[in-house]
């Protein structure tokens, strides 16, 4: 049975930050698992669920270990580390994916859904299933899922945001992400690309006047010792998802294989529920720490203010997000 060991990492290891030894004795597979926020969030709780179910049904075989709060690297440092063929899983979106299979990025567009749960439609269609294989083919990479509600992504300023007279003018935090750059320039902001561990010193500098992630980041991130209040635009419904190296999961038996791509999908359902069940304790979580909640947004508004983004990607597939509205719609 094949292991994974220095020797197989050879040249990569010498490439990439100091990684330990990727094979232990006790296990025949071992894995890291990696993202950039913080433990305290429901994507750990998520990750942990994943981790324990997998190593419960390979009885062992498998062994995986989270590195939070960005520990292996920023989110393209460890992109590049599973492309280069590191036994390492990490959580990817629509938005990365959409640089090596642009269809992708539709899934991350504004307002496409109303009931988070319409998501899995999307999981579910031939439409995904063809995105998937496009990536490993041309990529490289192994989508294992993308159906991890991230969460509603809610505003964070010092002024309420009502409606999109509000964001004009203002400039605000994307994370380096075409739509993202497309939604804010639509509401009439000014989008600054900020890494993600850079937004609190961007807000207390002043260098942006706004930021904004679901309630969970904002809380696990303190952004809110920054600004105090927060509008629920809900603008984005972010999904997320584990991502590994197409050759490193080839190379896994397919009983190994089954089960990674089974429970990264039953810990997404775990964390969909999660997040859709806990967002009132976020609010209350925040509002004891001072921040002013503005439900009086006027989403209709922002809804047409955004529309025209979906005609900013010359290089989807003809009808894409036709298509896609057929999905959710039906």
């Amino acid at each position: 049975m094949p292991k994974f060991t220095r020797r197989s990492c050879g040249a990569l290891v010498a490439a990439t930050i100091a990684l330990a030894p990727m094979f232990a004795a006790a296990q025949d597979y071992t894995f890291r698992l990696a993202h950039v926020t913080s433990d305290k969030e429901p994507l750990q709780a998520a990750m942990e669920e994943f981790v324990k179910n997998v190593e419960e049904r390979s009885e062992g075989r498998v062994a995986i270990q989270i590195f939070a709060n960005a520990q292996l690297g920023s989110n393209p440092e460890v992109f590049e580390q599973v492309r280069a063929g590191a036994p390492i899983i990490t959580i990817s979106d629509p938005g990365y994916l959409s640089d090596f299979v642009a269809d992708f990025g539709v899934l991350g567009g504004p307002y496409l859904m109303e009931d988070p749960r319409d998501f899995q439609k999307i999981v579910d269609s031939e439409l995904y299933a063809d995105m998937k294989d496009r990536l490993r083919s041309e990529s490289g990479l192994e989508l294992l899922s993308l159906n991890w509600l991230f969460g509603s992504r809610h505003m964070l300023s010092d002024k309420a945001i009502s409606s999109p007279d509000d964001t004009a003018g203002m400039t605000f935090r994307t994370p380096p992400n075409i739509m993202w750059v497309e939604t804010f320039n639509a509401m009439g902001a000014r989008p600054t690309q900020v890494a993600w561990g850079e937004v609190y010193s961007a807000l207390s500098a002043g260098v942006v006047d706004g930021a904004e992630a679901p309630l969970p980041s904002i809380y696990g991130a303190k952004l809110h010792e920054t600004k105090n209040t927060i509008s629920l635009t809900g603008h984005f419904k972010g999904f997320t998802g584990l991502m590994i190296n197409a050759d490193v999961f080839a190379s896994l038996p397919e009983d190994i294989q089954t089960i990674f791509n089974e429970e990264a999908d039953n810990a997404g359902a775990f964390m969909t529920d999660l997040m859709l069940n806990s967002e009132e304790e976020w609010i209350a979580k925040l509002e004891a720490e001072g921040v002013t909640f503005n439900r009086d947004v006027d989403v209709a508004a922002f809804q047409v203010a955004t529309q025209d983004v979906y005609t900013k990607f010359p290089d989807w597939s003809e009808g894409l997000y036709d298509q896609v509205r057929g999905i959710l719609d039906n």
